[in-house]
């Protein structure tokens, strides 16, 4: 079969396990079984004459030649899903940006930034989705996010060893902090000695195989008792309210914690510091990517901006 002659379903199959990582991933979220998942790329890998997918134990990655293929496939979609867009009669969406983004930013950070957006480029459409770091990143290889705000933590290696690597720039290094319930002793102090935290009971976020256990404090010398489990940053700060444990929680949440919630230093350890990475491929940017990530930095940068100090009446 010559190239020219590959389906665009076998683009939208090839697009989808690039960015889910995984066979069985990418048949759930197309609704495929995997066999026909699997069908559909080897359809394309042989009229491609090359492998476009890397098989590897922890999931699939696009070959060299998958890249490419990917960047043109990109292209492609998008044109056919711009031309379903007018033929219904809907506007066509231009200086449309996706955005991919960690759950701890759509808290606080990403809702100012669009507010902004909205203030000073009215005309510019931001789409886009909330997902962990290693989701993230494969959705801005495969061609389907344009920026993506990932989280980093020590040593702070990059995202990912593909090639090219991502662009990357760091918006906030902030520490790492603890949510305790007000009621718990430690509410008393402004920080808490790390060897203090052994004992204690955690409310944890799910474990997955791709993201590492979140709401306990890194490098406990103990198997932590895990009271709850979470998915959602804002249920684990009430479940901290209602007194049920401590969570771990990143400095760009703080303003975001409710009444009853002590959000507090840990002194001793290794540097606890969190990474707020801007990544996209290093491909020039079009505008409207530059004035989305021009927002997003600056939105940053007040975020990281102690308010003035207000003076006392006279």
């Amino acid at each position: 079969m010559d190239f020219t002659d590959v389906s665009l379903t076998a683009l939208r199959v090839l697009r989808a396990v690039a960015e889910q990582g995984t066979f069985t991933a990418a048949a759930a979220s197309l609704g495929y079984t995997q066999s026909a998942v699997s069908r559909q790329i080897a359809a394309i890998e042989r009229a491609a004459g090359a492998e476009l997918l890397e098989r590897r134990r922890d999931g699939a990655r696009l070959t060299p030649a998958g890249r490419v293929v990917m960047r043109r496939a990109t292209i492609v979609l998008d044109e056919i899903a711009a031309t379903a867009r007018e033929l219904s009669g809907l506007p066509e969406q231009t200086g449309t940006v996706r955005l991919g983004w960690v759950p701890s930013v759509g808290a606080v950070l990403l809702p100012q930034a669009l507010a902004a957006l909205r203030e000073s480029d009215p005309g510019l459409e931001v789409v886009g989705r909330e997902g962990g770091t290693p989701a993230l990143v494969r959705a801005l290889r495969a061609g389907s996010l344009d920026l993506a705000l990932l989280a980093s933590a020590p040593p702070f290696r990059a995202p990912d060893a593909e090639s090219p690597p991502l662009s990357l720039q760091t918006l906030t290094e902030r520490p790492l902090r603890l949510a305790v319930p007000a009621t718990h002793p430690f509410a008393r102090g402004t920080y808490v000695d790390v060897t203090d935290l052994r004992g204690q009971r955690w409310i944890a976020g799910p474990s997955s195989g791709e993201d590492r256990l979140m709401g306990v404090w890194p490098g406990l010398d103990e198997r932590p008792d895990i009271a709850f489990t979470a998915r959602d940053w804002l249920a684990k700060l009430h479940l901290v309210a209602a007194g049920c444990g401590l969570t771990t929680l990143p400095a760009s949440l703080v303003s975001a914690v409710p009444p009853g919630v002590r959000v507090l230093l840990v002194r001793g350890g290794p540097q606890e510091q969190r990474r707020l990475l801007l990544a996209r491929l290093p491909d020039p940017p079009t505008r409207a990517v530059t004035r989305v990530a021009a927002v997003l930095r600056a939105t940053a940068l007040d975020a990281l901006t102690p308010p003035p100090r207000m003076s006392g009446a006279g």
